[in-house]
């Protein structure tokens, strides 16, 4: 057995808010999807984000809680370029994302930088440092 990865499933209290943040980050979600209880969308490496409302995960696990206190998994989206991490950061939050964590040169040669997504999700977002 070969173990691949599926897709990346992420639980919202609001789709349609879900998927705004969603296409304001670059991800092509079909339009009208902001009704469904799930969606699903490709992005052009192959990985699939799929979302699900918590009444669709409560429907078949009635105990389902909502994590609190802080995030255990974060999604991270490769930048080309340095300015272009600090560009998505800023273009997201004047769109009213909460920034987590300013955009900061990390010591592992990347510039980093954390804003999170309507469900409090870590949405990390990165690219290599320049090394001039």
């Amino acid at each position: 057995m070969t173990l691949t990865l599926g897709f990346i499933g992420l639980v919202t209290s609001d789709m349609p808010a879900a998927l705004a943040f969603y296409r304001a980050l670059g991800v092509d979600i079909p339009a009208g999807a902001e009704s469904a209880p799930h969606v699903d969308a490709v992005l052009p490496d192959g990985t699939t984000l799929a979302w699900d409302t918590v009444e669709v995960i409560r429907s078949f696990d009635p105990n389902y809680a909502v994590a609190g206190g802080g995030h255990r998994i974060a999604l991270a989206f490769a930048h080309e370029t340095p300015t272009e991490v600090d560009a998505t950061f800023a273009r997201l939050e004047a769109a009213g994302y909460p920034g987590h964590v300013a955009p900061w040169d990390a010591p592992w040669g990347q510039r980093y930088a954390t804003i999170l997504d309507p469900d409090g999700n870590s949405i990390d977002l990165f690219a290599p440092r320049s090394e001039a």
